[in-house]
């Protein structure tokens, strides 16, 4: 039932669909089939990040028709566009992988032109891997409209043949694409044979949907809940489930009433609810993607929230949702045991989230909430009370090595295993730091180090989910340490440090770095050094002959290396919203 009231003089549409001069515009809409009454009512960009590239993003498409009859039932007019996706899954380890990152910012800049292009009224946006989540946020955060994001759903868990030929941990497990980068670790060190990497390859990923642990792409969609831009239980479904509708067609519902109340993005992203985000992070083992994607989210909303502050959240929030890739369990268990609502309840018992935070409803958290009569089964959500760990998943790290901040994943690791000092051996790509583990051209208790892959430097902060998985698959993930100015994939798995800044490209410690160098990391105190003086920095510093130069001399990677600051402020490409003389929403 259409029963909302809308003023449309106050509204961006109306500059291309009310009165004589906009008669010509209006010739267009009714060549598409748009009604009278449909030109007047408040205009939506529904924007998917559909594409063929990947499971994650295949079933976009039908779910946002789903959104569209949540609109017009609501008195809107939908009107759906799609974006680009770079798919880190298949990006992973080779030069795809440096189009990742800079995808996000392409995702927030083409939303971003298409709804101004347009004059859209509102932003329901649907996205399904990595950078699509925070880049569709992004966008939302920067135009300030009314938004609702919702999160295109995981995977379901791969099941493994019982074959002998597969080895019996990836038999008794579910499975996710985590495990085939392992697979291929173990096929190069003679452990797996031929036949069972086909077999498992085959099984793996068995769905539409994105990576099914608590990797960045189900991080984020918990992000999503936790910030307040999605309907609270929305991002858990899983992508096949066709039940998942209902929550399409409530967020097009939810966004007219966002319209009518005139709550747009940055009433939802505060401080506060950023706050609750980074705790959401922490409490489920989440990605180290997380303290990239915050901060440049923030940046949007004109909020300074960087690395430090993220991981100062990090420091104090109980590690209790046991997810892989340092639990045992995929985001369908999530679901099953209550999802993120749960989550944040226990987290509202420890007096660790904000409840007057406005959310994509209408109503505050706490209101939210109290709607919530679940609680925490003890196996997947353990209470708050008795948690797997008392500090987060996720620490942030700082010292001479780092000035400027560095992020480590801790969920898994037993405490004894979270201090590692050792000798550097140091590679400048991660071609060559692959090659080197490959052929095992290193050595227990070594710290591997591989630079010149930060945000500019890369250029594009690639992950480094192969290199650590071909560890891991050695047996070798505690045995050594991996440091690096790069990004670690939401799936990696040992004692890795990412986003070490300054990065190497901007002459930080990282690039004045030699092997033989004593690195020490400890995620307890939360520090990282290597042992130099700040007179031996120097003197190095001195003689650094600059950047390495890359390949990448003309194009969208030229621009984005140009453009790009440090990963401690999200590694972002314009001023934000601190240096806005105009406001889309009040044009």
């Amino acid at each position: 039932m259409r029963n909302h009231i809308f003023d449309k003089s106050k509204l961006p549409s109306r500059h291309v669909t009310e009165g004589p001069s906009r008669a010509p515009h209006r010739s267009y809409f009714y060549a598409m089939g748009i009604s009278e009454e449909e030109i007047h009512q408040p205009w939506v960009g529904v924007a998917t990040c559909w594409n063929e590239a990947a499971p994650c993003n295949i079933a976009l498409s039908r779910q946002a028709q789903v959104v569209k009859q949540g609109v017009m039932a609501a008195g809107g007019t939908p009107r759906e566009f799609t974006t680009i996706t770079v798919t880190d899954g298949i990006a992973m380890g080779h030069e795809g992988m440096r189009s990742s990152l800079a995808s996000r910012e392409a995702i927030a800049d083409s939303v971003e032109l298409t709804m101004r292009g347009h004059c859209y009224d509102a932003l329901v946006g649907l996205a399904g891997c990595d950078k699509s989540l925070p880049g569709m946020m992004m966008a939302m955060v920067r135009l300030n409209v009314p938004s609702v994001f919702i999160y295109g759903g995981s995977i379901l868990p791969g099941k493994a043949p019982q074959s002998a030929e597969i080895p019996e941990d990836f038999r008794t497990r579910d499975l996710t694409v985590q495990d085939m980068f392992e697979a291929v670790g173990r096929h190069q060190n003679g452990s797996m044979s031929d036949k069972a990497l086909d077999m498992l390859e085959r099984v793996a990923c068995p769905s539409a949907g994105a990576c099914g642990g608590q990797f960045t792409a189900n991080t984020m969609a918990c992000v999503s809940e936790a910030i307040g831009l999605a309907l609270l239980n929305s991002s858990g479904m899983p992508a096949p489930y066709e039940s998942r509708d209902q929550y399409g067609e409530a967020s097009g519902r939810a966004v007219m009433n966002l319209i009518e109340q005139n709550i747009r993005a940055r009433d939802v992203v505060t401080r506060k609810s950023l706050e609750n985000a980074a705790r959401v992070v922490a409490c489920t083992g989440g990605s180290t993607n997380a303290g990239l994607h915050l901060p440049a989210i923030a940046h949007e909303a004109g909020i300074d929230f960087d690395l430090f502050d993220v991981c100062e959240i990090f420091r104090d929030t109980p590690y209790f949702v046991d997810l892989k890739p340092g639990g045992q369990f995929v985001a369908k268990d999530l679901f099953d045991a209550g999802g993120i609502p749960v989550v944040m309840k226990e987290l509202r018992k420890a007096g660790l989230i904000h409840e007057d935070c406005i959310t994509a409803s209408g109503r505050s958290i706490g209101e939210e909430l109290d709607l919530i009569d679940r609680e925490a089964d003890g196996r997947v959500i353990h209470p708050i009370s008795n948690p797997i760990t008392k500090t987060g998943g996720v620490v942030g790290l700082k010292g001479n090595l780092a000035p400027d901040g560095a992020i480590v994943k801790v969920a898994g690791i037993a405490p004894e295993d979270q201090v590692f000092t050792g000798p550097a051996r140091v590679f400048d790509s991660e071609e060559e730091a692959f090659e080197a583990v490959r052929a095992r051209a290193y050595k227990e208790g070594d710290v591997i180090v591989i630079r010149n892959e930060g945000p500019a430097g890369g250029p594009g902060m690639r992950e480094m989910l192969a290199t650590t998985a071909a560890l891991s698959g050695q047996g070798m993930g505690k045995k050594v340490a991996l440091i690096t100015d790069g990004r670690f994939s939401g799936a990696t798995r040992g004692f890795c440090v990412g986003h070490v800044g300054p990065e190497a490209a901007h002459g930080g410690p990282i690039a004045l770095l030699q092997n033989g160098d004593v690195i020490t990391i400890d995620a307890i105190k939360g520090e990282i050094s290597v042992a130099l003086s700040d007179a031996d920095l120097a003197a190095r510093k001195a003689a650094w002959p600059g950047p390495r130069e890359t390949d990448y001399a003309s194009g969208a990677l030229w621009k984005y290396a140009r453009l790009v600051g440090g990963a401690r402020q999200g590694a972002v490409t314009h001023p934000g919203a601190r240096s806005e003389t105009h406001v889309y929403m009040d044009q």
